[in-house]
């Protein structure tokens, strides 16, 4: 079985080799600690020989048959598969996530993967009519060229490959930077496996480093077009400013603050099973989580005693045993964030009806009633396993609390009257909602993407083809045509 800890450099040209900053940069497992890989971090001139290495391939393969394309994502899959465990222990290891975790982020994987392998054959072009006489216009999709991608550390396996598989199908060339925590999952374990699908070398690029050796330079520098970011508003708002000085396309996939709402009539059982899932699922450090659960008051009570107990039965711990829900979140600052608001919340009047312990990086299970949408834990980003429920009363103060965000990204409606749902659906400022279902979900042909303050942009399927390629016109007058002047 395949091993990828040993992947601790950087991949620059199709090749392993050493980083040229001097700064060491080190991998710990955030659950025990432990030391998993250390990186001599990546400089400027490994910055610019990526995309530069990028740029020289990627005029190859953008003329390459489709099949032949379309072969090196089958692969991929087929290696996928080969090594699963390695993989599974691998998002175990460095990121904390359990069994269950690691084996819906590589379904996600696998999902995109094989969606991207049509991408080469959907490079279609069109042939448009023109008011001018003897003019045949066509209109051909082409790939932008290098695509930068940064991910973050919650689900780097994914979030990378959202970007790098689809970006890559499209015919483009992709300089990857992970998060500095999880390097190997979401960064160096990728350039491995195009590696070995037969990925053109030098095409797929993989830089670590930390900002402070590399600055504003990923985004700036002249060679990629696009820059795709998943992670903070704050600093996808800062990524936004400077490509949009550089007049490059961001696709930015940012923070969230879901609502999930229990309407009277929703079918409870069904309601706390995804709030549950929707919540702590990778300990809530998803963008997708539901950090607010506004129920309707004719079934607050029930649906809360339910809740608390559903949640009281979740295991914390160690993420390698299969037993395990709730594992590490990544590390220490995270906890010290999460802990502030535990406190912030009970200083602003809010209820802890479950307050778990804080053992080292492991924070268990923390649920908030009384909470009003005044309150710092309904308006900030809550990336734990923390909730605040909201009561109401009307469909009209479900809008009002859902609304009051300053982020829209996900959502979700319980009721057995889904065309209810449906038209509180369409009043909702969020990008993506689910009727019946929990808050996190992502499909391989969907689109994808938020509003407000949770980003630019929508990936998946048509929307990711889109976002990494565009469209140049080609005129052919076949017939002389008579200009002034002549």
């Amino acid at each position: 079985m395949e091993n990828f800890k040993h992947l601790n450099s950087q991949y620059i040209n199709g090749e392993w080799r050493e980083g040229q900053s001097s700064v060491k940069m080190e991998n710990r497992n955030p659950y025990n600690g432990e030391l998993i890989a250390t990186y001599q971090a990546a400089s400027l001139d490994d910055l610019n020989e990526a995309y530069e290495a990028s740029a020289r391939i990627q005029k190859e393969w953008a003329k390459t048959n489709p099949v032949a394309q379309r072969a090196v994502f089958e692969k991929a899959v087929a290696y996928l598969e080969a090594n699963h465990e390695a993989f599974v222990e691998t998002i175990i290891e460095e990121i904390g996530g359990t069994r269950l975790k690691a084996e819906f982020e590589i379904g996600l994987v696998t999902n995109i993967i094989k969606e991207a392998s049509t991408f080469p054959f959907r490079m279609n072009g069109q042939i448009l009519p023109s008011p001018i006489d003897g003019k045949e216009n066509r209109v051909y999709r082409v790939p932008v060229g290098v695509v930068g991608v940064i991910s973050p550390f919650n689900f780097p396996f994914f979030l990378s490959m959202k970007s790098v598989a689809t970006a890559l199908a499209a015919g483009n060339g992709v300089v990857l930077k992970p998060h500095e925590h999880t390097a190997i999952t979401g960064g160096t374990m990728i350039a491995k496996l195009f590696e070995e699908a037969g990925l053109p070398k030098g095409l797929l690029n993989v830089i670590v480093t930390e900002i402070s050796e590399i600055g504003d330079n990923f985004v700036e520098h002249p060679i990629p077009r696009a820059v795709s970011f998943t992670g903070s508003t704050k600093v996808g708002k800062h990524i936004g400013m400077v490509a949009g000085k550089n007049l490059k396309e961001a696709h930015l996939e940012l923070g969230g603050n879901s609502a999930l709402v229990v309407l009277e009539d929703a079918d409870m059982e069904l309601a706390v099973s995804a709030a549950v899932f929707s919540r702590f699922t990778h300990q809530g450090q998803i963008c997708m989580s539901a950090n607010r659960l506004i129920v309707h008051e004719d079934v607050y009570d029930e649906f809360v005693e339910k809740y608390l107990a559903k949640v009281s039965t979740l295991t914390c711990g160690d993420p390698k045993d299969p037993s395990t829900i709730i594992g590490p979140l990544i590390n220490e600052q995270q906890v010290k964030t999460t802990v502030a608001l535990i406190e912030k919340g009970i200083e602003e009047g809010a209820t802890p009806l479950i307050k778990g312990k804080v053992e080292g990086n492991i924070v268990e299970p923390v649920v908030f009633g009384d909470v009003t949408p005044d309150m710092t834990l309904a308006n900030e980003e809550l990336f734990a396993p923390v909730v605040s429920i909201l009561k109401v009363k009307s469909d009209e103060e479900v809008l009002a609390y859902a609304n009051n965000s300053d982020y829209g990204l996900s959502g979700a409606i319980h009721t057995r009257d889904v065309e209810r749902g449906a038209e509180l659906a369409k009043q909702m400022d969020t990008g993506m909602i689910h009727i019946n279902d929990g808050t996190i979900n992502d499909e391989p042909t969907v689109a994808f993407g938020g509003v407000k303050n949770s980003g630019l942009g929508r990936l998946n399927g048509e929307w990711s083809l889109d976002a990494f390629t565009t469209t140049k016109w080609i005129s052919i007058q076949h017939d002389r045509r008579q200009y002034p002047y002549s």
